[in-house]
């Protein structure tokens, strides 16, 4: 039987594996600080009660090669990629890419590290197909436009699926017949609704998305069959996921020039809760520096241009796991503390004096701004404070607040320990097999045992 022509398919294949980010110096800095940084978070995450309640369901105590960051046992590749994506994305704290509207890295560095359990590769090999497998993560980000998101899809979950099989693909030197396979499998495992935002199933989706990524690459190169035409089908990928708002010229054009990663970038949280919260993290911030204190506060008023609040999804939280995604509660506690930790965001009620400033916040919309977007000029926020004494405070944010290293972030996530302490400079200047042999065996220990 003839195969239907996919040009648009084979030529994001063929883009994918004949890729080489090693020659662009900026992108594998910022790609080493990204895995520093998602390090830090999976290393955190491993301590997480929910972590273990997924490592015991998903079969994690099976035999196998693969290494559980921050935990002493090895198991089964799949399910490592997806314990491993869960613990880098259970506290929220991991990176977010504006093109995706999702967080790439803790889902194609856990597949990633998965593979080395079943064949030998460079640490630089890592640096370079996670490149890629963002690039066409982000890229598939861009061709979707914003009804993906805003109807209810997550794009960690949909779109990570597909840049893990990338990233495999390029680092296996798949041909681009067999990539084209793996992607169209892949696609065909899409799946993740931002319902499940403030529950454990939206980490979940970042394992899900490793395992499923990590899965396909795996049937294609067995010579497993499946549709080799996931972006040229009538009833493709756009086609369902898109919504009529898709720009297909996006998959390709200027295919890493620059790379995704490097512009528009990541951004590194600097707080442990739902990116779109940060800008009035850190207005609030300023304000306790400035002396402002919650009982002089009457009524508070956040202006988002339209769809830039889609993700935070609660207002009134009963816990701190809820609390991630209320720019309500993050308000109030980053005022009233002047810092946001990793207890304003556990599994605990959350705290009567930080809910009681919340309940006095709201939100609107600005409709005659441009709807928020992958352009991440089309992001701000404007806080309105109106003060018991009859006068006013205005605020307003642009863009979104990151960190531009991450090491002071590892050391606090890892406790200070030093048995993980030469991790952040291992990833700065690992190229050798012998390298990331090291950096898996620095991983392969118990975080709950390292803390002093």
């Amino acid at each position: 039987m003839t195969r239907p022509s996919a040009p648009l398919t084979s030529a994001f294949a063929e883009a994918i594996v004949s890729s080489d980010p090693l020659t662009d110096s900026a992108a594998i800095d910022v790609a080493r600080l990204a895995i520093i940084d998602f390090l830090a978070c999976a290393i955190a995450g491993a301590r997480d009660d929910t972590t273990g309640l997924l490592a015991e369901a998903v079969g994690a105590n099976l035999p196998g090669d693969a290494i559980l960051i921050g935990c002493a046992r090895r198991t089964d590749p799949l399910a490592a990629s997806i314990v491993n994506g869960y613990a880098g994305h259970v506290l929220d704290y991991d990176d977010v890419h504006a093109s995706v509207r999702g967080h790439p890295t803790a889902v194609i560095v856990p597949a990633l590290l998965a593979l080395a359990a079943e064949r030998s590769f460079s640490a630089e090999a890592l640096v370079a197909s996670y490149i890629v497998g963002l690039e066409a993560m982000a890229r598939l980000g861009l061709s979707l436009g914003s009804k993906h998101y805003e109807t209810g899809f997550h794009a960690t979950a949909t779109l990570g699926t597909l840049g893990a099989a990338a990233a495999i693909a390029h680092l296996t030197r798949a041909s681009v017949d067999e990539t084209a396979v793996a992607l169209g499998l892949a696609a065909t495992q899409s799946s993740g609704l931002r319902l499940q935002f403030g529950n454990d199933a939206k980490p979940y989706h970042a394992g899900m998305a490793a395992r499923s990524g990590l899965l396909s690459a795996r049937l294609a190169a067995a010579g497993f069959s499946g549709a080799s035409d996931f972006l040229d089908n009538p009833v493709g990928f756009h086609s369902v996921f898109a919504f009529g708002a898709e720009r297909l010229s996006a998959l390709t054009e200027n295919w890493g020039s620059p790379w995704q990663i490097v512009a528009p970038g990541l951004t590194l949280k600097a707080y442990p809760c739902c990116t779109a919260s940060h800008p009035v993290a850190s207005l609030g911030i300023d304000l306790n520096r400035e002396g402002l204190r919650a009982e002089a506060i009457a009524r508070i008023t956040f202006t988002y241009p339209p769809g830039a609040d889609a993700a935070l999804v609660v207002s009134e939280p009963t816990n701190g796991i809820e609390a991630r995604f209320s720019p309500e509660y993050v308000f109030a506690a980053a005022l009233i503390d002047g810092a946001l930790r990793l207890d304003h965001f556990d599994g605990q009620p959350v705290a009567p004096r930080l809910i009681a400033l919340a309940k006095r916040a709201g939100r609107r919309h600005d409709q005659a701004a441009p709807r928020m977007s992958s352009d991440p000029q089309t992001r701000f926020v404007i806080v309105d404070i109106a003060l018991a004494d009859g006068s006013t405070i205005q605020r307003r944010f642009d863009g979104l607040p990151g960190l531009t290293d991450p090491t002071e972030k590892f050391r606090d996530a890892t406790g200070r320990h030093p048995a993980f302490a030469d991790i952040p400079s291992l990833v700065r200047t690992m190229h050798s097999a012998a390298d990331l042999r090291k950096l898996l065996a620095l991983l392969n220990q118990d975080a709950a045992q390292n803390l002093v």
